[in-house]
């Protein structure tokens, strides 16, 4: 796997140039300022997942069309290829492992949120789905003021089209697999 931030980097630039944005159109688009735009494509930022969302947000595309890269006919992928994207000043830890690509509408996740960590997700485009499956610990779901708890071994399921938080509520590390389903 090709290091995450010039594959960011890339895509982005690929992506404003081809609809024929400037710096300044995206930078209304997403509310990430223009400065933080142009230090992303000229590789000098390592954004945060949050940045990612607002990007892809404002953009209306999924968050890992960010991290798009051409496939092979089977792939082995090891954890420590991974470049983790990070929140909660790294103790929210997300590795996409099997990134959104044209080919299907969704993306794949492992996440490690450290004792005490939290990470805030932005709604995102209508009918997004997202379906969590809990490996290690206990998720705290926050959506629209209701709390949902997700213990080790069970699941959840539900549309991502408005503003979400995700907590650890357990003593130690909570570790969960998060798919993201695009209906197209």
């Amino acid at each position: 796997m090709d290091d995450i931030n010039n594959v960011i980097a890339d895509n982005l630039k690929r992506m404003r140039k081809e609809n024929r944005w400037s710096l300044d159109t995206v930078a209304e688009m997403t509310g990430v300022s223009k400065s933080m735009l142009g230090q992303i494509e000229r590789k000098e930022s390592s954004p945060t997942v949050a940045t990612l969302w607002k990007i892809a947000t404002g953009l209306h595309i999924s968050f890992t069309a960010l991290l798009e890269q051409s496939e092979k006919e089977a792939e082995l992928i090891k954890k420590e290829m991974i470049k983790p994207l990070l929140s909660d000043e790294g103790h929210f830890r997300l590795y996409p492992f099997f990134p959104y690509t044209t080919k299907r509408n969704f993306e794949m996740f492992s996440i490690e949120l450290d004792e005490n960590s939290r990470s805030v997700s932005e709604a995102h485009e209508a009918g997004t789905e997202e379906l969590i499956l809990v490996f290690e610990g206990c998720l705290i779901l926050e959506i629209e003021g209701t709390s949902y708890t997700v213990e080790k071994g069970n699941a959840i399921r539900f549309l991502a089209d408005y503003p979400h938080i995700y907590k650890n509520g357990a003593n130690g590390m909570t570790r969960i697999c998060m798919l993201i389903y695009y209906k197209k």
